[in-house]
């Protein structure tokens, strides 16, 4: 798995959206038990600070120091630096499994097996994410003007499953009819500026070259922003729900 975020750690807990009630409720629908959780690459514990409220104890694994530096501390939550596909835990350990936005940074075959070895017989995996935000046409023309015609060549190959909806990893499970669910927010200009910079592409091109590729928009972004202080931005959320 790739650590494209700890430089951005602070940037990633304070800009990223936050996934809807209507996603956790589904998945404590469908779990039998609610002992023990796991929640992979859990970058700043959004996600295991959730779970923690409906399991008895939450543990939280990332490859990113710096990004668990972020997390929440809460009593039930363990969190511990490893990576999904090997992990120090017990066989049969959990009820439930997440990855949020995430899983497209593993190794599937090894991510996979880890998956069978630690989920309880009749447990939950659960893998979801976001694809990019909508606003205005005017906005989105600009924003996938940055994401494709700037950043386009900055991106990891691995961005394709974000784009393709996960419909190219080969999950080796059964699958759960999910429903479609989305993410709502209501931003400043602001804040869309922070989550542009959370991009794991953004970073790639400012090594490279020195600048912010922002620049080369905002100007023209502020201005088909207007004058609302907050706009509805939307995500589509990815969601594949299984019983391993």
């Amino acid at each position: 798995m790739k650590d494209n975020f700890s430089v951005q750690s602070s940037q990633y807990a304070k800009f990223r959206p936050t996934y809807p009630k209507e996603l956790y409720d589904f998945l404590m629908a469908h779990v039998d038990q609610k002992n023990c959780a796991w929640d992979g690459a859990t970058g700043n514990g959004q996600v295991a600070a959730e779970l923690s409220k409906a399991f008895m104890e939450v543990y939280a694994t990332d490859i990113s120091s710096k990004q668990l530096e972020q997390a929440p501390q809460l009593a039930n939550i363990h969190y511990k630096i490893e990576s999904a596909e090997h992990t120090t835990f017990g066989n049969q350990q959990f009820d439930l499994i997440t990855i949020a936005q995430a899983i497209h940074w593993f190794n599937f075959e090894e991510f996979f097996l880890e998956v069978s070895r630690v989920i309880k017989p009749n447990g939950i995996f659960a893998a979801f994410g976001y694809d990019l935000m909508k606003i205005n046409p005017k906005i989105d023309r600009l924003i996938y003007y940055l994401y494709e015609d700037i950043l386009g060549s900055y991106w990891d190959v691995e961005r394709k499953h974000i784009e393709d909806g996960y419909a190219r990893i080969p999950f080796p499970f059964q699958e759960i009819e999910s429903p479609s669910l989305s993410i709502s927010v209501d931003w400043h200009f602001d804040q869309l500026i922070g989550y542009l910079e959370t991009w794991s592409s953004l970073q790639h091109y400012m090594r490279e070259n020195g600048t912010n590729p922002i620049e080369l928009i905002y100007d023209k972004l502020k201005i088909a922003w207007g004058k609302p202080q907050k706009r509805a931005v939307h995500f589509n959320l990815i969601l594949k729900v299984f019983r391993p």
